[in-house]
């Protein structure tokens, strides 16, 4: 089968650097000189160069200023105001402690106000899903979010996770909720250390979704969603498998070296859905891409082989492999 890497090396910096430390096992100062790059190159230039001078994209925090119910239901959700161009710049790795941003990290802090009541960009609003992609970027952007964290902790539900509905009675857990809020209490606890609340709180949520093989519902064994099962990106706040194994990788980056264990495994059936997606050319498909207006698009479209998708199954089969080695 094709070696799908000269292709993605052969890309934005954004996927680049990330290809030379996940999958290359390149020296630390050589991905980091690529990553740089993120911030005055390609994708992340780009989207930075779109910011508004209040700090904001698209003039809003979650929707961009004017952006109406009716333009909603003709177009879908938005993805170009502030989280979501803060969420993007994010998974591109743009370093932290770029003038730009931390500029535009306290411009955000002075002028950003959520749609929801206009509470303060960074003290979060009611919704867990937003709440946990504020913590995940506060969090990687050096922001204090322990008071968002603490509100989370206090909202999961019996069964371990979230779930955005719950101010609406839900008493259950959702797979999109709680992968946002894991997300977030993960890049907390990289940043702090965590409290022991959040440390807990995380390994129930985590928990949720082992018990359900990361797809399946506790009740009848069958997919929660087949959609789960078709890879997505950018996510937003969209759950999906791959999403899913790429946390519990990412999580285990932060047990220290010598105490590593195999990945859990009731993983296995979500990583052999992985490997079975994966094309002749060696790449992984974008199964469906979330409608709505964004800044510019990333991939080739719907169908077609993804730089994003093959990035995120290599490196988790690639830490799948070694976990059973």
């Amino acid at each position: 089968m094709p070696d799908p890497i000269p292709s993605l090396l052969d890309s934005d910096p954004a996927i680049r650097w990330q290809v030379m430390r996940d999958l290359l096992g390149a020296p630390e100062g050589e991905w980091r000189a690529e990553r740089a790059r993120v911030e005055t190159e390609g994708w992340g230039a780009r989207l930075l160069a779109l910011e508004d001078e209040d700090g904001q994209w698209a003039g809003g925090a979650f929707v961009p200023r004017g952006f109406d119910e009716h333009t909603w239901k003709a177009e879908g959700q938005p993805w170009t105001a502030t989280a979501w161009a803060l969420a993007q710049l994010r998974e591109f790795g743009l370093d932290p402690a770029s003038a730009q941003i931390r500029r535009g990290v306290e411009l955000i802090r002075a002028n950003s106000r959520w749609d929801h009541d206009g509470q303060p960009y960074w003290e979060g609003e009611v919704e867990e899903c937003i709440n946990g992609r504020t913590v995940v970027d506060g969090a990687y952007f050096g922001v204090d979010v322990s008071g968002i964290v603490e509100r989370l902790v206090g909202e999961r539900l019996e069964d371990g996770g979230w779930n955005c509905e719950r101010a609406n009675g839900s008493l259950r857990s959702s797979f999109h909720s709680t992968i946002n809020v894991l997300e977030g209490l993960l890049e907390f606890e990289r940043a702090t250390g965590g409290t022991e609340a959040s440390r807990v709180a995380r390994q129930t949520g985590e928990e949720y979704l082992l018990e359900r093989r990361l797809f399946r519902r506790l009740s009848t064994g069958e997919p929660a969603d087949e959609r789960f099962l078709s890879f997505v990106y950018p996510s937003r706040w969209w759950y999906d498998v791959l999403r899913g194994l790429d946390y519990f990788r990412d999580a285990a980056t932060l047990i220290p070296s010598g105490n590593e264990a195999a990945p859990d495994p009731r993983l296995g059936e979500a990583i052999e859905h992985v490997r079975s997606r994966q094309s002749e050319d060696g790449t992984w498909p974008l199964d469906y891409a979330l409608p709505g207006r964004t800044w510019f698009d990333m991939d080739e479209g719907v169908g077609k082989p993804s730089r994003w998708v093959t990035l995120r199954a290599m490196r988790v089969l690639k830490w799948w492999e070694q976990g059973q080695a």
